[in-house]
C-alpha cells in the first residue's frame, strides 16, 4: 500500500472518530437561578486540573466585572441559562448582577502533592476553625484586611478560602494617580501537627484584582460553595440555585460595599 495514502487514511480515521468522540464526551448544563433579576452573565470554569494546578494562569490584569477564563452560558429566559457541550470536569460558576454584584462558586483544590480535593461538605470542627482563624488574625500580612471566608477539613487538614485586601497607600497610587486597591482570593491549608494547626507555605490563587479604591468599595463580591465543584459528565444536567435575596455583611461572605 502506498505510504502517503496510508498516512492520509490514518488522519481521516482519527478525524472522524476523534471528533465524534469529543462530541460524545460533551454534556449540556442548564442552570435555573431563583430570584435572578438583573443577571447579566453566567459563566462556568473548570478551574483546576487533576493535580490541583490551575488550568490557566491567573490574569493579573483581570477586571472584576469581566470574570477571566469563564465560559459564557446562553440565556433561555425565566432565569434559565444553558452551557452547551461542556467537557467533563468539575466546574465553578460565576454570576454577575447589575449593579456591581458578583457571586462566585468554588471548591478546594489540593495544596500539597497527593492531597485530595475538598468540598464544603467536609465540615471542620468549630474549635479547629477558631484556632485557624486566630492564627490568621494574629499573623502580619502585606494586606490590611485578611478575612477567612470558608473552612473545610477534618482532623488532620483544614483548607480556608481567604480574602486578602489592601486598600492602604502603596506605590501604585503614584503610578495611577489615585489610590489603588488590590484584592485576591486564595486557598490556604493548615496541617495538624501534634495538636497545633500550622499553615503550609504553599497556597492556591484564584484571582488578583487591581483597581481604584473608589470603584472597588462600591462592589459586592460574595462566594457560595454551592456554586462550585459541579460535576459535568457526558449526560445533560439541570440544576437550580437560590441566589441571596440580601447582601447584608452579616448574611453573606466576601466583599461588600464599604
Amino acid at each position: 500500500m502506498n505510504l502517503n495514502f496510508l498516512k492520509r487514511l490514518i488522519v481521516a480515521v482519527w478525524f472522524v472518530t476523534g471528533w465524534n468522540g469529543l462530541l460524545a464526551d460533551a454534556g449540556d448544563l442548564t442552570i435555573r437561578l431563583v430570584d435572578s433579576e438583573n443577571v447579566t452573565f453566567v459563566g462556568a470554569m473548570d478551574r483546576w486540573d487533576a493535580h490541583g494546578d490551575p488550568r490557566r494562569p491567573v490574569d493579573p490584569k483581570a477586571k472584576i466585572d469581566v470574570p477571566a477564563g469563564y465560559l459564557a452560558a446562553h440565556p433561555l429566559g425565566t432565569g434559565r441559562w444553558q452551557f452547551k457541550d461542556l467537557s467533563p470536569g468539575r466546574y465553578d460558576l460565576v454570576v454577575l448582577i447589575e449593579p456591581r454584584i458578583r457571586i462566585e462558586g468554588f471548591h478546594y483544590p489540593p495544596v500539597r502533592e497527593f492531597d485530595p480535593f475538598m468540598f464544603h461538605t467536609a465540615d471542620a470542627r468549630e474549635s479547629d476553625r477558631k484556632q485557624v482563624a486566630r492564627d490568621i488574625s494574629q499573623t502580619s500580612h502585606y494586606e490590611n484586611q485578611v478575612i477567612p471566608l470558608y473552612f473545610a477539613g477534618e482532623d488532620k487538614q483544614i483548607r480556608v478560602l481567604v480574602q486578602l485586601l489592601r486598600d492602604k497607600p502603596t506605590s501604585y497610587d503614584t503610578e495611577y494617580g489615585e489610590q489603588i486597591a488590590t484584592l485576591r482570593h486564595e486557598v490556604w491549608q493548615y496541617t495538624n501537627q501534634y495538636g497545633s494547626w500550622v499553615k503550609e507555605k504553599r497556597t492556591r490563587l484564584f484571582d488578583r484584582i487591581l483597581m481604584p479604591k473608589r470603584e472597588l468599595r462600591q462592589w459586592t463580591w460574595i462566594w457560595l460553595p454551592e456554586l462550585g465543584g459541579i460535576e459535568v459528565t457526558q449526560k445533560s444536567a439541570d440544576l437550580e440555585f437560590q441566589l441571596p435575596n440580601s447582601f447584608d455583611s452579616k448574611q453573606v461572605r466576601g466583599l461588600v460595599p464599604y
